[in-house]
């Protein structure tokens, strides 16, 4: 496995916009505390202006970016530089989400530039397909979320889970692969997991729900049984 392999079954908790500020740390004040707790890998992801705050304040979790660019140190304003994500202490990028799309060729040199400064690259795919082709590409870890289930409280079904999973190990086998589309309730964690995937995570089934540190602790329950049965 990679250096930069997190123990399975890992989490991610992904506030994307919903969240910033206090509103934010207090939610990954939790999540730290959990990591803690049963001993396992949480990636955070935050806002830029708040992923220093995630770093200084919250040791067991990791700071993931919602966004890398492969921009070189000099000119570029208003892009992001992955230096100074690497600087910052951030140890995980997303990719590619559905709401951000890259282009091919800034994908392929966004995840070498994730590569060279050792920050984990989070790529999404939306079919069987898509995973296949980004699979060469030798990510840390695949999402592999269809795009019509994202934040519909409804999980992609057991076939799909497996098929995508499978595919993408046949061409990378070190790439670990992330299921999370529609995941709501502990049930969706456990499910994912049992199907195969190396780690879960969750949006708006955690930050809209009216106890969302409610939510997350049963969650992240429902991972550490997974882990018991199938790890």
């Amino acid at each position: 496995m990679s250096a930069l392999s997190l123990r399975a079954p890992f989490f991610v908790v992904n506030p994307k916009s919903y969240l910033y500020g206090d509103a934010l740390l207090s939610l990954a004040k939790k999540a730290d505390e959990l990591a803690h707790s049963y001993d396992l890998d949480i990636l955070f992801t935050a806002q830029l202006i708040d992923l220093p705050s995630i770093v200084a304040r919250f040791p067991h979790l990791i700071a993931c970016a919602q966004m890398m660019e492969s921009l070189q140190p000099g000119r570029g304003m208003g892009h992001v530089l992955p230096e100074a994500l690497a600087a910052a202490g951030v140890g995980a990028t997303f990719l590619n989400h559905a709401e951000n799309p890259l282009t091919v060729h800034e994908l392929a040199a966004t995840v070498a530039r994730a590569r060279e400064l050792d920050i984990r690259s989070v790529v999404c795919a939306d079919s069987v397909e898509e995973g296949t082709w980004i699979a060469h590409l030798h990510p840390d870890i695949m999402v592999c979320e269809l795009t019509s289930l994202i934040g519909t409280g409804t999980t992609a079904d057991e076939a799909y889970m497996r098929e995508s999973t499978q595919a993408v190990k046949a061409i990378s086998p070190q790439t670990q692969v992330l299921q999370a589309a529609g995941i709501s309730t502990p049930d969706d964690v456990y499910r994912a997991i049992a199907c195969g995937a190396d780690g879960t995570g969750g949006t708006s089934g955690i930050v809209a729900a009216d106890n969302p540190h409610q939510v997350l602790e049963d969650m992240i329950a429902a991972l550490v049984r997974a882990r018991a049965d199938f790890y």
